[in-house]
């Protein structure tokens, strides 16, 4: 798969996201700090990232900043951007079955490379609910 990362620094995981998602055998695209030729700033770069997901480069991103709550709130002010901010497995798995993210916001200042392995073990095992409810949900975030 391919998986669109952005951080604004290189702190906490942000380099252990790229190279955990690359030992899995998927294909990176880098943004902002993690990228030399970029802007770095969370807006910008987790903007980027939602935008290879909306725009088809990318199947799911992973966008990062100290807390995630920005990296989260900028991808999802990108139209068909579902991102989720996850600090442990449980969130992740919850955010791809019930809401069919394919953004995954972490904090780089709370996320330990042990938890940041179980989240992304959850996050791309998880596959949508197919449950009416669930489904109808989704459809209507993209009404609202």
């Amino acid at each position: 798969m391919r998986i669109s990362v952005a951080a604004d620094s290189r702190d906490g995981v942000a380099e252990r996201v790229v190279s955990e998602l690359r030992e899995r055998g998927h294909e990176v695209l880098t943004h902002g700090a993690l990228n030399d030729g970029e802007r770095d700033d969370w807006a910008w770069a987790c903007e980027l990232a939602a935008r290879d997901v909306s725009e088809g480069r990318a199947e799911q991103a992973v966008v990062c900043c100290w807390t995630g709550t920005g990296a989260s709130i900028a991808a999802n002010k990108v139209a068909g951007v579902r991102a989720a901010l996850c600090v442990d497995a449980y969130t992740a798995d919850g955010a791809r079955k019930w809401n069919d993210a394919n953004v995954l916001a972490l904090s780089l200042r709370l996320t330990s490379d042990v938890v940041l392995a179980e989240i992304l073990d959850a996050w791309l095992a998880g596959r949508p609910s197919t449950e009416s409810a669930d489904v109808s949900n989704v459809a209507h975030l993209g009404e609202i």
